[in-house]
C-alpha cells in the first residue's frame, strides 16, 4: 500500500482499496473521496469491507452525512449506513401482511397498519420502514394535534426583544426534506393514528396525496415541499374499539389498510413457543404449564372459553406475552426478585404486562368478565397465582361502578 498522498485520478474501487489506509485515518480525507468519486463500488467497497462510517478518524458524523447525501452511494449501502445500531430482529408478522404492505409502499401508497392491541403494529412499522428505506422517523398522534403537526407552521420567537418568525415542519414535511436531502427513500412513521382527529388533522396530506404538485409547506427558504414517492408514510391504528367501516371513507380511499390480526393458531403457537424457550435453564417454570396459560387466555379473552357459552371478552394479540416471559426470565433466575416463588412472579407478570393492557379499553361488562376469566385460570393453573391480575380487574370494576353510581350486578 502506498505511503505517501495519494492523487485521486479516477475516483474507482481500485484507489479505494489502495488508499484505504490514508482514507480512513483522515475524515477529511474521507469526505473528499466521497465527494468526488463517481463509483458506487467504491462507496460499497469503504463502508461495507472498510467501515469508513465507523471506523475514519475524525468527525464521523460529516463522513455519514456525505455518504448519507451523495447520488453515488447505492441505497442499499446508504441503509447500512443509516441503520448500524438498529437490532429489531427478524418479521414476526403473517407472511402476506408483509408482502402486502411491501407492495402497498412499491407502489407508492401511504399505508395503515390497523389491528387490535399486542398484534406487533409499531415493532413491524419499524422494520418494514428499515427494508424500504435509508431510515425513518416516527411521531405519535394526540389528541391535540392539528393540521400543522402533518404539514408545518409559522412560529414566533423573540430575539433581542424583537418577534421573528420561523418555519416549523410538521412530520411529513420533515421527512419530505429528509427524501430530497438523501435522495432516496425515508420512512415517515406515525404511530396510534386514532388518538387525533383524523379527518381534521390528515385534511393537507389527502390533498397532497392525489396531487402530486400541492405544496403542503414551504422551508425557511421559501422552497416549496411536495409530496414525492421517496416518502413513505406508515401508519398504525388500534382498533380495539372501532372497525375499519367507522372510519372517514377519505383515509381508506387514500391509503392500502393492511390488517394485522390475531395471528393464525400455528403462528402464535409458534410465537409462544419461541419466547418460553428463550427463559433460561435456571429458571424453574414448567414451561408447557406456562405455554398451555398463554393459549387459555388467548383464547377466553378474544374467542370466549368452551364452557362458558360466551363470546370472547375483545380482540387481543399475542406480542404482549413476550413481555411476560422477559419478566419470568429476569425475576426467577439466578439472583432474581423472586427466585423461588414462581408461582407468584407469573401473576404478577400478568398483573404488570398483560391486565392494564386490556383494562385500558375495556368496558365494564368486559371487566368484569375478564375478572372472572382471571378467577377461571386461577383455579385451573394451580402452579401459578393469577390472583394479582384478577384482583386488578376486580378493582377496576369496583371503581368504574362508583364512578357510575351502579353496581355491576343490578
Amino acid at each position: 500500500m502506498s505511503s505517501g498522498t495519494p492523487k485521486f485520478e479516477d475516483y474507482d474501487r481500485e484507489e479505494a482499496e489502495e488508499f484505504r489506509g490514508f482514507i480512513v485515518n483522515s475524515s477529511a480525507s474521507a469526505t473528499d473521496f466521497i465527494n468526488r468519486t463517481s463509483s458506487p463500488d467504491a462507496l460499497r467497497y469503504l463502508v461495507e469491507d472498510a467501515e469508513i462510517d465507523r471506523r475514519v478518524s475524525g468527525n464521523r458524523n460529516e463522513v455519514r452525512q456525505a455518504l448519507l447525501t451523495s447520488n453515488v452511494t447505492p441505497f442499499e449501502v446508504k441503509q447500512t449506513v443509516a441503520q448500524r445500531n438498529y437490532n429489531l430482529g427478524e418479521t414476526l408478522v403473517p407472511d402476506t401482511v408483509k408482502k402486502n404492505a411491501l407492495t402497498a409502499i412499491e407502489v407508492g401508497k401511504p399505508i395503515v397498519l390497523y389491528g387490535p392491541t399486542g398484534t406487533g403494529k409499531t415493532y413491524f412499522a419499524k422494520q418494514l420502514a428499515l427494508e424500504a428505506c435509508i431510515d425513518y422517523s416516527i411521531h405519535t398522534a394526540t389528541p391535540t394535534w392539528t393540521p400543522a403537526d402533518i404539514t408545518g407552521s409559522i412560529q414566533p420567537e423573540t430575539k433581542d426583544g424583537e418577534i421573528e418568525y420561523h418555519r416549523r415542519a410538521g412530520c411529513v414535511s420533515q421527512g419530505i426534506q429528509k427524501a430530497n436531502e438523501y435522495q432516496d427513500n425515508w420512512g415517515v412513521i406515525i404511530d396510534e393514528i386514532t388518538r387525533a382527529d383524523i379527518s381534521q388533522v390528515f385534511g393537507p396530506l389527502y390533498t397532497a396525496i392525489e396531487d402530486e404538485d400541492q405544496v403542503i409547506f414551504r422551508n425557511d427558504d421559501g422552497d416549496p415541499l411536495t409530496l414525492n414517492d421517496n416518502v413513505k408514510i406508515i401508519c398504525t391504528m388500534n382498533m380495539s374499539d372501532r372497525t375499519v367501516n367507522e372510519l372517514d371513507n377519505a383515509i381508506t380511499r387514500r391509503f392500502a389498510m393492511i390488517e394485522l390480526s390475531r395471528y393464525g393458531d400455528e403462528e402464535r403457537a409458534s410465537l409462544f413457543d419461541r419466547w418460553i424457550g428463550e427463559l433460561g435453564s435456571d429458571v424453574d417454570i414448567d414451561r408447557d404449564k406456562l405455554q398451555e396459560l398463554f393459549e387459555s387466555h388467548h383464547q377466553g379473552i378474544n374467542e370466549g372459553t368452551t364452557t362458558s357459552g360466551e363470546d370472547g371478552i375483545m380482540e387481543f394479540g399475542p406480542m404482549h406475552y413476550e413481555d411476560v416471559t422477559q419478566f419470568l426470565k429476569h425475576a426467577c433466575g439466578d439472583g432474581g426478585q423472586y427466585r423461588g416463588e414462581e408461582d407468584v412472579a407469573v401473576g404478577q407478570a400478568f398483573a404488570t404486562y398483560i391486565a392494564p393492557r386490556i383494562l385500558n379499553t375495556a368496558a365494564l361488562p368486559q371487566i368484569n368478565r375478564l375478572a372472572s376469566h382471571y378467577e377461571t385460570l386461577d383455579n385451573q393453573f394451580e402452579a401459578f397465582d393469577l390472583s394479582p391480575a384478577m384482583d386488578l380487574a376486580n378493582q377496576q370494576a369496583e371503581a368504574e361502578e362508583r364512578e357510575m353510581g351502579v353496581s355491576a350486578y343490578e
